[in-house]
């Protein structure tokens, strides 16, 4: 077998057949990238810029046939492969050292079927453009909360925002899925075909290949909800904390209520004098008849001394991108993430005390409240098991400069063990970071023996392994 040796930048050397790289070539042409590449490092830098790799080539695909190549390139040269969808996640699992990255943000078009109430979305989209294809005919699938997040990874891992209560996490919604496995095959998952890769496919992340088109479930949704933000002094915190954990029990599934606790940013509605200090924010989402919201949601509006509020109805899309703003490319990113059952008093003394002492004006604790329709599929339905969450809390710390790092990423993690007793033990997989192998059992919970044999069955040779990794089953 003839060889060409490509030495990459990343200082290795690696050797590929010049047959097979000549046929990627031409399926590719200057959509395959080499680090002397015009566009390489543009292709390379993703969402979270602590993650530094340099594949030996980017395939930049514009179709499933492409990807099959790729694929099959990949794996007769035996190359690691990473898939990019948007470049969001925060373990930068979207691109690798001196291996193949299979790009492919060029897939971005969304078919909306308005009667049907369905969509075929393609990998490459973002939460955006999905959400202004779907709510044109006033539907839409509940996705995430940063509409520059890729629905690729979003939706392999699960997926959940502020429909979540009223229509489920955003597997719930998929319906079916066109995917590239690890011998190249393109295959179509459903409930009817390969219907064990289609359950493995709803929350086992990219384990099991390459999906090259989504098909979801469309449900109606605004085009105006109520929602908006309540701003309260960080002093408050406990009281407010005891009587958002009252108020939530009892919510209608059309209300979602996340609180967040940061420095308060700049926002217009926002006093100039509390911008910059701890503050504590309720974030709310009717999804329903506005005048009922705006009757439920009084309790919250009447709590406490707020320092501002921006809340009213408003486009659905609106929303969905408030907190774009605060997640812009081009920062340092570390998350820490726990699921819990109730929010203690002990947990919000632990919230308390890391507020307190915040290692950069970007970094936030969330807590995003769950249950509802979420709760109601059972926890063997598909791979996404973690259906007994009532909330997900989640330390997003971000900062500017490296020499910050150690830092920043140790008050994440210190904060972490604190609240490890008032937790679940289990984890979102789409927020854990790089250095989290160690959970993945906790993050698949009881299904994850099954996603190995399923796994074996489709990857045996562990190709699809830059993720949070399931080990194919022994056979």
């Amino acid at each position: 077998m003839s060889v060409v040796s490509m030495v990459t930048t990343h200082g290795g050397r690696v050797t590929l057949d010049d047959q097979q790289l000549a046929n990627l070539k031409r399926g590719l042409g200057d959509r395959l990238l080499t680090p002397a590449s015009p566009g390489y490092d543009e292709a390379r830098t993703i969402w979270n810029v602590m993650i530094d790799r340099r594949p030996a080539l980017i395939a930049q695909c514009s179709t499933a046939a492409q990807v099959q190549e790729a694929v099959r390139f990949a794996a007769a040269n035996d190359l690691l492969v990473s898939i990019k969808g948007a470049g969001h996640n925060i373990a930068g699992n979207a691109v690798c050292n001196d291996g193949l990255m299979i790009d492919l943000s060029p897939m971005k078009r969304v078919a909306v079927d308005a009667p049907g109430r369905t969509a075929a979305v393609q990998p490459g989209v973002t939460l955006a453009e999905f959400d202004a294809a779907a709510q044109t005919h006033g539907l839409a699938v509940p996705l995430g909360i940063n509409s520059t997040t890729g629905i690729a990874g979003l939706t392999l891992g699960g997926g959940f925002g502020w429909l979540t209560r009223k229509l489920g996490f955003t597997v719930d919604s998929l319906i079916a899925a066109d995917i590239v496995t690890a011998d190249g095959a393109l295959r179509r998952a459903s409930e009817t075909d390969h219907a064990d890769l289609f359950w493995a496919i709803r929350g086992g992340g990219g384990n099991f290949g390459v999906v090259t088109n989504f098909e979801f479930r469309l449900h109606p949704v605004g085009p105006e909800v109520l929602a908006g933000l309540i701003v309260h002094p960080f002093d408050n915190m406990q009281a407010l904390v005891k009587h958002y954990r009252t108020f939530v029990a009892a919510a209608p599934d059309d209300l979602t209520v996340w609180l967040v606790f940061r420095k308060a940013p700049p926002l217009p509605f926002v006093p100039a004098e509390w911008h910059g200090r701890e503050v504590a924010v309720i974030a709310i989402v009717y999804a329903g008849d506005i005048s009922t919201g705006e009757r439920i949601i009084e309790p919250l509006r009447r709590f406490g001394r707020p320092v501002g509020e921006h809340l009213g109805p408003m486009p659905y899309t609106a929303f969905q991108q408030a907190f774009d703003p605060l997640l812009t490319p081009g920062a340092r990113n570390y998350w820490k993430s726990h699921d819990i059952r109730q929010i203690t008093d002990g947990a919000a003394d632990v919230i308390q005390q890391f507020v307190s002492r915040l290692p950069s004006p970007h970094c936030e604790i969330f807590l995003g409240h769950l249950g509802g329709a979420a709760a109601r599929v059972p926890s063997d339905a598909m791979a996404f098991s973690r259906r007994d969450a009532e909330f997900i809390i989640n330390v997003h710390t971000r900062w500017e400069q490296a020499a910050d790092d150690a830092r920043c990423i140790g008050w994440a993690r210190e904060f972490f063990a604190e609240m490890a007793p008032h937790a679940m033990g289990s984890v979102y997989v789409n927020f854990m970071p790089e250095d989290e192998g160690d959970r993945v059992p906790a993050a698949f919970g009881p299904n994850y023996a099954r996603l190995a044999v399923i796994k074996a069955k489709y990857d045996p040779k562990n190709l699809f392994r830059m993720n949070q990794n399931i080990q194919p089953a022994a056979v």
